[in-house]
């Protein structure tokens, strides 16, 4: 599987931070369950791993490691279980390592020269982060235009109100974001959301 096969599962990407690992696979049964076989969960927490171990049991759950930071995040996080990677920037040693290891890979990107420095890489689907501090849509549109062949997530400030409208431009494959999983929401409250995340339209 592919990082773009990954993307086009669905049209969002729940990004997941997990502080308690039992909670991870009812959370995950629930997301897939409503139709988001995709899962990213953010090395923020030290439950985190544990997680990742958890949710690869779900049938179905695509599950990789998010804000990858670093060589040694990147082989925890393989250790783990994860089928795919995301960092909230790209540094060269972090990017060659992944990329020699055929893992999929989402970097992060927010300016120009990340992007050449992805491309340099051989890479060409991006995580534009943060989208909507880092100048929302209209950015997007213009730090696309002159890399005809890259495609994004963008994820950070999306909201299901303004999901629509990203999805709308054709270099946007999906989107992040976490309001499928607000603070105290029950099991069947996510699953709920995921169905609705699950048909937006691109």
């Amino acid at each position: 599987m592919t990082i773009e096969d990954i993307m086009r599962t669905s049209p969002f990407i729940p990004v997941l931070v997990i502080d308690d690992a039992a909670s991870a696979r009812p959370l995950a049964e629930a997301l897939v369950a409503g139709g988001l076989k995709v899962l990213e969960v953010t090395l923020r927490t030290p439950a985190a791993l544990d997680a990742i171990r958890e949710m690869a049991r779900v049938d179905g759950a695509i599950v990789g490691a998010g804000t990858v930071v670093s060589t040694d995040q990147f082989e925890q996080a393989m250790d783990a279980g994860s089928q795919f990677i995301v960092s909230p920037g790209l540094t060269t040693r972090l990017g060659e390592r992944v990329v020699e290891s055929q893992v999929p890979f989402l970097p992060g990107v927010a300016t120009a020269g990340d992007i050449m420095r992805g491309y340099d890489l051989g890479l060409r689907h991006f995580k534009f982060f943060p989208a909507e501090t880092s100048g929302g849509l209209k950015a997007l549109k213009a730090l696309a235009a002159p890399f005809y062949d890259a495609r994004f997530c963008p994820t950070g400030g999306i909201t299901e109100a303004t999901a629509p409208d990203w999805l709308a431009f054709d270099r946007v494959l999906c989107v992040g974001g976490s309001w499928v999983t607000p603070a105290g929401a029950t099991m069947a409250d996510v699953e709920a959301k995921a169905r609705t995340a699950a048909t937006l339209r691109r």
